[in-house]
């Protein structure tokens, strides 16, 4: 890919937090985006920031609709397909978060159903919109891997989340798919996260940033990335 090129990245979740930052970022850069979120208003708010770099779509909705997919598939196909989509809408269940034999399955339904189903259906309703080597970047946690105490249902969600990346990879070599650890941020879901505790001292989104980027841009295979550190923790 060229720097000339008109590349294009569908970012859900981008009303705020890092997927608005990785959506300024590469709005800046001259990458056509869609983007989504749930609040309308919060994502219009998102879209008239970042079309003033670029051009940009924005479609309200939640990814686990599939109606909502169908129109994030269908503003792909108009603007002649992906180069990128970010899976990085997510929840975080039951705040403050239960311990595995108190967790709500109803809720825990719910945590996997927009954690792991909702990314693996939005990649299989753009799947004829991706272009040749198109990166999906599957947003994951540190969660995922560490046994966290009151972390079962959003780290297990997660976990799932990464062995499908896995897989994906290694059933689409046409593709690039990275399981992406962000890190910890100063986000609203970090402090729902901890209600009540100050995480003043967590780095905002956009240290993360950079690291997704080059992801997005570069030649590192498929596998499981560190944002702050692009070491892949499991070999690629």
């Amino acid at each position: 890919m060229t720097s000339n090129e008109k590349r294009t990245a569908l970012i859900t979740g981008a009303s705020r937090g890092l997927g608005l930052a990785l959506a300024r970022a590469l709005a800046e850069d001259g990458w056509t985006l869609i983007v989504d979120a749930r609040g309308e208003g919060d994502l219009e708010a998102a879209r008239a920031e970042l079309a003033r770099w670029t051009d940009v779509v924005a479609v309200p909705g939640d990814v686990t609709d599939e109606r909502h997919r169908r129109a994030l598939a269908e503003a792909a196909r108009e603007a002649g397909g992906l180069d990128a989509l970010v899976n990085n809408a997510g929840i975080l269940g039951p705040s403050p978060q239960p311990a595995l034999l108190d967790y709500p399955l109803g809720a825990l339904a719910e945590v996997y159903e927009n954690n792991v189903f909702a990314p693996l259906a939005l990649i299989q309703a753009v799947e004829q919109d991706l272009k040749p080597g198109a990166r999906v970047i599957n947003v994951t946690s540190d969660a995922a891997t560490e046994p966290y105490p009151g972390w079962g249902g959003y780290g297990s969600s997660k976990a799932a989340l990464e062995q499908l990346s896995n897989i994906l990879a290694a059933e689409n070599p046409g593709l690039r798919v990275y399981r992406v650890d962000p890190g910890n941020m100063r986000t609203r879901m970090h402090q729902e996260a901890f209600p009540g505790e100050d995480i003043s001292d967590r780095p905002p989104p956009e240290e993360s940033v950079p690291g997704l980027v080059e992801i997005l841009t570069g030649s590192l295979p498929s596998g499981r990335y560190e944002a702050r550190f692009l070491i892949p923790v499991d070999g690629g």
